[in-house]
């Protein structure tokens, strides 16, 4: 969802079709179009391989990618919040 829209975005700017973009991934076009619809998980090396076709900052796309997963693991879980400020203390070691 958050990583398919930005794609799109860029895919767009770039003037690329879908049936190009899926030629680059070897991948069918459908699968293009529900990554940028977020109906499909995205691996993380597709996300290498658009940076790299996009001329796109890299480390953006992966932090989106990774935004992403996280959305998706927590987006119904009433105590999302704080889990969040948790793993974040644990990712900055605070705790």
């Amino acid at each position: 969802m958050i990583i398919g829209q930005k794609l799109r975005e860029l895919r767009e700017e770039k003037g690329l079709l879908l049936r190009q973009v899926a030629a680059e991934l070897e991948v069918d076009t459908a699968y293009i179009s529900k990554m940028e619809r977020g109906e499909k998980n995205i691996r993380k090396e597709f996300i290498i391989q658009l940076a790299s076709l996009y001329n796109h900052n890299q480390d953006e796309l992966l932090a989106l990618w990774l935004a992403d997963k996280i959305y998706d693991t927590v987006k119904d879980e009433a105590m999302a919040f704080e889990a969040i400020e948790i793993a974040k203390k644990y990712l900055s070691k605070e705790i």
